[in-house]
């Protein structure tokens, strides 16, 4: 397995600029997601790293070789596509086993390799099936086994899920997961599905429009948010922002809506003009002694929780509260936040003002 390294990395196709000078790093091990919006920019990233694509400029380092100008074939990864890309003639072993007889390997160790194989995924028993018939989530282990069965330094996986039904697809996360933990391999997963990177990913990279807007754990990028951008994508409901004009000095730990004092963490930037709070709304209590007031204007149920949604001076709000709270669409309440959990925003560039909490979790471009 092998540490992957991404510097100054940058993609143009003509007078068009896929992914703009990205930077990170992939440690020996990780299950890494690369995670935003359709043409963000995130499975071009990955195929530069598998060598699909070559970068217009920037390094790629896999095991601390710098790989970037090489063939894919010479950088000793495997990739698993969406659409899994089996050979439709051949049976599920044969299709297992193909990368080791192109590669000239002996016949008793294919056979001991791909045995290995099916073991780990529980695809013995049709081994000798072809796979046109096989369901997709079979179809997705035979995928998956072809990759593995090569041992490469590497695995790449581009939304491999994406095929599949919405219920099986959470299933098939959570094996893929359990495999890589047993495997110990470094993963880069492509994906569109922010609850699937939270819920698989060791570490994540929120992309835009070509631009690397947050790197780090997905509890760092949930909590503190470094742009606007990442706070609507990660979450649902995704953060509230209430919009208001202000000061705030470095050192600040309050701002003012209207007459309202809302206390958040230490700013350690300043910024005069157009500001964001961003508030996540199971941070946010209906509290009749606050002083920032909202009138409720819908209730969602959803079992456990309701999702009440109230105007409030500066912008809507969405709260997210116990199912047994009495809520009544047309009353009006007090609003108070949990104040370790605000973040606010320059609106002008929709970055945070850093506070201690977040300081280390940057955006670049």
């Amino acid at each position: 397995m092998a540490q992957i390294r991404i510097e100054n990395v940058r993609k143009d196709f003509g007078s068009f600029t896929a992914v703009k000078s990205s930077s990170f790093t992939i440690e020996d091990g990780e299950f890494f997601m690369l995670l935003g919006p359709s043409g963000c920019g995130k499975t071009t990233t990955l195929r530069m790293m598998a060598g699909l694509e070559l970068p217009t400029s920037g390094q790629i380092y896999i095991d601390g070789e710098e790989v970037g100008r090489k063939r894919a074939r010479d950088r000793d990864i495997a990739f698993v596509f969406q659409m899994f890309a089996l050979y439709p003639h051949m049976t599920v072993g044969g299709n297992i086993s193909y990368p080791l007889k192109s590669q000239g390997m002996p016949r008793a160790e294919i056979k001991r390799r791909v045995g290995e194989v099916a073991r780990i995924l529980g695809i013995e028993d049709i081994l000798t099936r072809p796979v046109g018939g096989l369901s997709g989530g079979d179809r997705q282990r035979v995928a998956l086994g072809r990759a593995i069965v090569r041992d490469p330094k590497a695995f790449f996986m581009d939304e491999p899920l994406g095929a599949l039904d919405a219920e099986f697809r959470e299933h098939m996360a959570e094996e893929l997961r359990a495999l890589h933990d047993r495997m110990g391999a470094t993963t880069v997963y492509v994906t569109h599905d922010q609850l699937e990177a939270m819920q698989m990913g060791d570490k994540i990279v929120v992309m835009n429009h070509g631009v690397v807007e947050q790197f780090g754990k997905p509890q760092e990028i949930y909590d503190w948010p470094a742009t606007m951008f990442v706070a609507e994508f990660i979450g649902s409901p995704p953060m509230n922002f209430l919009a208001f004009d202000g000061a705030v000095q470095p050192g600040a730990m309050g701002v003012m809506l209207g007459d309202a004092p809302v206390t958040v963490p230490e700013a350690r930037e300043g910024h005069s003009g157009s500001l964001a709070l961003g508030i996540r709304p199971e941070h946010v209590r209906l509290d009749d002694r606050a002083a920032y007031r909202g009138t409720v204007i819908a209730v969602e149920y959803l079992g456990t929780t309701q999702i009440v949604t109230l105007s409030s001076r500066f912008g809507d709000i969405k709260a997210r509260i116990a199912s047994s709270q009495r809520v009544r669409e047309g009353e009006t309440t007090g609003l108070s936040f949990n104040e370790r959990t605000v973040t606010l925003f320059n609106r002008e560039t929709g970055q945070a003002l850093r506070s201690a909490a977040n300081e280390g979790v940057l955006r670049h471009g």
